[in-house]
């Protein structure tokens, strides 16, 4: 028998369902195997950067197990992920078991019957093909890995001390790409705190149920569009010259005013689907459909991917097999009609700079809607696997065809109102996308020109100008995207971390920072302007990128970052002076009558009486679901974390009450 190597029961499941039994025995490593350990650096400088890497407590049993079955079996086959975590774990399952000699910085494979299959889908045929033509492990995305893995541990270990001799709060951390998407957030509430809103004015008329805007008077525009320049960005903001001073006057002028249509112009235009997902995009698309958090999305799509019902789901490509693109057109066709399908495959053009390991974008690897039941997945499965399925095959359905009509309306008195809409003339994508645009647009008024045109009643809607919005995980994301900063593997790790370490905070679905996390990045990216600086950050990405592509060497990238990083780390440490953290007053202390103030730890934010240490008075700061009655005894229900940072439901008088629960569900 052949030993199979993969990282999850449920994979390791998937496989002894796919493969012979008698031929194969599937073993699951659980994850990493082995890593840096917690305790120190771990970082030797001397010897170019070497790691110290050891076998991660408590899974002694699985690396002795494993070696017991590679002495069983002449044939070893790592079939871990496609990506450079999965290269790295497959690395330490081969170097453990012998079969790599370690000569740093350079590594060697001893055992040339070593084997590595790689494959972007858990199906029958792709592992048949991949086991047909197995390759090897590739040590440049190894390298890659490592590389990343060691920027990021010194940055980590060297700074964070720094941290806390600063604050006096030994739990707080740094990060290369941790700071710098904090330091997106903190940026972008600077920048909405400083906005000057503005009031203004809207006036709309209802024209023989045409509702159309007023847009100008005598040629002269009332919309005024400013842009700022941001920290992630420039914003374009609209507002008018409409006021309070002169919209009624306006309103009165122009509602005596004789219309005609002066103008009606119609273009039809195409509207092509968006393409397949990639990670972020997936990411993106469940946060504003379902509210799932990154963290949850890729979790469900880590369990629909083992399971053998999509495509791997770290990806930066919009590309599609041949022989999904040609199963989809007779899908489309035996579903929508013969009208809706192709005649050539549609491709898509990938236009970020860091597409990599995974050569395809994200799609189901059959052609099904509804899961089994024997497929173990949940209701949120369901959900996301909808979401993959539509995306994939509307991508390849025939484009639709929007009639875009523009109806200008003029006064005697040179008032124009502009109204646009929109008519679908055909569904094409959206049949499956959208049904409800395209039944919601089918009709249009028949307006022509030179028509006159009654107008029925005027309205003015006040407005005012609206700040540049906050982040939320989508539109992180997406910057973070955009920016190069990081890769599809780390952003919903990065997003978790800056929540577990109180820098951030949800207000609604948007990200606030704390006064702990504002302090804290405007310390670090002053001190260390380069490092946390957006454009030196996507530098070094490009930098990882190019050592897992051969295209750079790894210790001089690790040395060219390290020199000048310990000279301004070496300059930092000198400085004596404390970070003082703005402390908000929330409060009387019921105690002593002192100010009640907010103060963070590792376990979170919490109110104190601002005379410690000669009052310690605390108090936890809840928040409270609306809605829910604790069903014991009638306290509210409020957020709670474990030990280890998962979140459940409690009643709001714990410890009197005890009653606790993992999901909303369960509480009637």
């Amino acid at each position: 028998m052949a030993l199979i190597i993969v990282e999850s029961p449920t994979k390791a499941r998937t496989f002894n369902r796919i493969l012979d039994p008698k031929k194969y025995f599937v073993f699951a490593t659980m994850g990493h195997i082995r890593d840096l350990p917690s305790n120190k650096i771990a970082i030797d400088y001397e010897k170019q950067f070497k790691p110290d890497y050891v076998i991660i407590k408590n899974k002694e049993k699985i690396v002795d197990q494993l070696k017991k079955l590679a002495e069983q079996n002449q044939e070893i086959i790592l079939a871990t992920d496609p990506d450079r975590e999965g290269e790295s774990i497959a690395y330490h399952v081969a170097f453990l078991l012998g079969k790599i000699k370690e000569d740093w910085p350079e590594f060697k494979i001893t055992d040339e019957n070593l084997k590595r299959i790689v494959f972007h889908e858990i199906t029958g045929s792709a592992l048949k093909e991949a086991l047909d033509s197995p390759s090897t492990l590739r040590l440049n995305l190894v390298k890659g890995q490592q590389s990343r893995r060691i920027l990021d541990r010194v940055v980590g270990y060297e700074l964070s001390p720094l941290l806390w001799k600063k604050t006096g709060k030994n739990w707080l951390s740094a990060g290369r790409v941790q700071t710098v998407a904090l330091r997106i957030i903190v940026e972008r509430e600077k920048e909405v705190k400083n906005f000057k809103i503005e009031d203004y004015f809207q006036i709309y008329g209802d024209f023989d149920n045409i509702k159309a805007k007023l847009v100008s008077k005598d040629a002269v525009p009332y919309e005024q569009k400013t842009t700022l320049t941001l920290f992630s960005g420039n914003y374009t903001f609209t507002n008018t010259s409409l006021n309070k001073d002169n919209v009624e006057s306006t309103k009165n002028d122009s509602q005596g005013d004789k219309y005609k249509v002066v103008n009606v112009e119609e273009e039809v235009q195409k509207r092509y689907p968006p393409p397949p997902f990639t990670t972020s995009l997936l990411q993106q698309d469940a946060f504003y459909k379902f509210g799932f958090s990154s963290k949850m999305t890729m979790s469900l799509a880590q369990g629909l991917y083992e399971r053998g019902l999509i495509t791997y789901h770290r990806t930066d490509s919009f590309n599609l097999s041949s022989s999904f693109v040609f199963k989809a057109k007779d899908y489309i066709a035996a579903n929508f009609g013969a009208e809706y399908a192709l005649e050539k495959p549609r491709g898509f053009r990938t236009k970020s700079k860091m597409a990599q390991e995974a050569h395809e974008a994200i799609r189901p690897t059959k052609l099904i809607t509804n899961l089994k039941a024997g497929e173990k997945v949940t209701v949120n499965h369901r959900k996301l696997y909808s979401l993959i399925f539509n995306r994939a095959v509307a991508c390849q359905m025939k484009e639709a065809e929007i009639k875009m009509i523009k109806i200008n309306i003029e006064g005697e008195k040179k008032y124009l109102f502009l109204s646009e809409l929109e008519q679908v003339l055909f569904d094409g994508f959206f049949k499956l996308l959208n049904p409800k645009f395209a039944e919601a647009n089918r009709s249009t008024p028949n307006i022509k020109s030179g028509q006159i045109i009654i107008l029925k009643a005027l309205e003015s809607e006040a407005l005012q100008t609206k700040p540049p919005p906050r982040f939320n995980e989508a539109s992180l994301i997406r910057i973070l995207e955009e920016k190069g900063i990081g890769r599809p593997s780390t952003y919903a790790p990065i997003i978790s971390l800056i929540q577990i370490k109180n820098y951030v905070e949800k207000d609604g679905r948007y990200f606030v920072p704390t006064a702990l996390g504002t302090t804290i990045c405007d310390y670090l990216s002053s001190s260390f302007p380069k490092l946390f600086d957006l454009d030196f950050t996507a530098s070094m990405e490009d930098d990882l990128d190019k050592i897992a592509s051969d295209e750079k060497n790894y210790i001089t990238v690790l040395n060219d970052f390290y020199k000048p990083f310990k000279e301004i780390l070496e300059e930092s440490k000198k400085d004596t002076t404390m970070i003082e953290i703005e402390n908000k007053v929330e409060g009387i202390c019921p105690q002593d009558g002192g100010n009640l103030i907010t103060r963070f730890s590792r376990f979170g934010k919490f109110l104190a009486c601002a005379n410690y240490p000669k009052c310690k008075y605390t108090k936890s700061i809840l928040k409270i679901v609306k809605g829910k009655i604790c069903p014991k005894d009638g306290g509210e229900i409020v957020v709670r974390y474990s030990k280890k940072k998962r979140k459940f439901y409690g009643c709001s008088n714990y410890p009197k009450c005890d009653f606790s629960a993992w999901k909303l569900a369960d509480i009637k």
